[in-house]
This record gives C-alpha cells, sequence and structure tokens, in this order.
C-alpha cells in the first residue's frame, strides 16, 4: 500500500537540505525566511508525482501547507499534474485554477512558482480575454504574487504572444524586489529569443539605462557581445 509520508521519509537527505537552506535564502529577513527542507531533489519529487495517481484536494491542500519546502513543491507540481490531465475540460481545469489561486500564499518561493504557475495560471488563462487577476497581482505587497503574475506570462511568450508580458514588465520596472528584477529580465529575454526587435524597442522606450542593472543583464544575456557591451555602457 503507498504512503506518501514513508516515501518522503525514505528520500530526505540532511545533506542536500542543509545546501537548500542556504541556497533559497531562509535567514532572519531574507525571502525565505523560516522555510525548512527534507533535501529531496527536484526528479525525485516528479517521479513520486508520478506515482501517485488519486491524491484528493483535501490532501494536496494538506501538503501545501506544510513546513516542509519539498511537500508544497509536491502538492503543486501535483496540481500541474492534474491541470495537465483535465486538456480540453475548462470545467476542471478552472477548478484547479481557482485552488491554485486560492492557496497561492504556499506557492512562497521562486521554484515552487516558477515550476508550476506557467503551467496551470499561465495555461489556463492564455486563450481567456480576461487577465485582470495578472495586473491585480502585479501590484499585491506580496513578493510572491508579483513573481505569479510575471512568471505566468511564461507560457503566453513560448505561444507567442507577448503583449500581458510587455505590461506586466512595464508595470514592474520600479520594483524594489531582486527577484522580481530577475523575473522580468528572464522574460524579456525569452521574448528576445523569438523577437529581438520588440524586445529591444521596449528596452529602449522604457530608458533601459533606469532599470535595475540585475534586470537589464538578464534581459540582454543573450545578446551578441558587442551589443551587450552597448547596453551595459548605455551606449544605444
Amino acid at each position: 500500500m503507498l504512503n506518501l509520508d514513508d516515501d518522503f521519509k525514505s528520500l530526505e537527505n540532511t545533506q542536500i537540505a542543509s545546501h537548500s537552506q542556504r541556497f533559497f535564502k531562509t535567514g532572519k529577513g531574507e525571502y525565505g525566511e523560516g522555510d525548512v527542507f527534507l533535501g529531496i531533489r527536484v526528479p525525485e519529487l516528479r517521479k513520486l508525482v508520478k506515482k501517485y495517481k488519486d491524491l484528493s484536494f483535501k490532501e494536496i491542500e494538506s501538503l501545501l501547507y506544510s513546513k516542509y519546502h519539498e511537500k508544497r513543491l509536491f502538492g503543486a507540481l501535483y496540481l500541474v499534474k492534474l491541470f495537465k490531465q483535465s486538456k480540453k475540460n475548462d470545467e476542471k481545469q478552472k477548478k484547479i485554477y481557482d485552488f491554485y489561486l486560492k492557496h497561492k500564499s504556499q506557492m512562497n518561493n521562486w521554484d515552487i512558482i516558477d515550476t508550476t504557475t506557467p503551467h496551470i495560471i499561465g495555461a489556463y488563462l492564455f486563450n481567456k480575454k480576461n487577465k485582470e487577476i495578472l495586473y491585480k497581482l502585479a501590484v499585491s505587497e506580496s513578493l510572491w504574487d508579483r513573481r505569479i503574475a510575471i512568471i505566468s506570462t511564461w507560457f503566453f511568450v513560448r505561444n507567442n504572444q507577448y503583449d500581458d508580458l510587455l505590461k506586466l514588465s512595464k508595470i514592474l520596472l520600479n520594483d524594489k524586489e531582486d527577484l522580481i528584477h530577475k523575473a522580468v529580465g528572464w522574460m524579456l529575454r525569452e521574448v528576445g529569443k523569438r523577437d529581438l526587435e520588440l524586445e529591444e524597442n521596449f528596452l529602449i522606450l522604457n530608458d533601459y539605462n533606469n532599470m535595475p542593472r540585475t534586470m537589464l543583464r538578464y534581459a540582454i544575456e543573450k545578446f551578441e557581445e558587442i551589443r551587450r557591451k552597448q547596453y551595459l555602457r548605455g551606449e544605444i
């Protein structure tokens, strides 16, 4: 008989957990303050997600509210599985989308958001006319809400839809958090991979010289070296 707690226990690794405590900034005043790790790698969690076939929403909710980072990530990854299995069933996908948003406070680190949000929030909203929720999240006081807003657009960008990403990037240009600077720069870089002119137009029209430096560096990372140095020196 399957027992998820036993599976988690068998995969614990104190050395990995110790490294994760530092890597995910769990110290006092840091973005992941107080987070606790079991030391389980993401590929192992993905295997567990495949192993369990019929977890209930109540069980998933319990996982999302665990003090352990990997259990919350497992719960969020399980929702992604359910969402993908519900392909072409808008009612079921809406239920999962609503559930994810209801418990978004538990998507409280960048890796949980980055590996799950595009595949649920982004995928659900892609063909919807009303994407107002993303703009509400983008002005939230919560760092994680704002990260959800911008990372959701990764699904749009991968499907060659850029408008919302560019609008949200403009809203977040003056954000104070480094994790938002990285996320916006990353999404702009993804636009540039597909439409370099569009990305450069955005950078120039929005005064790239006054962008947070990390955001700019992420955005231009894949530019040709000469062009990248011109941006860094403010010569464009």
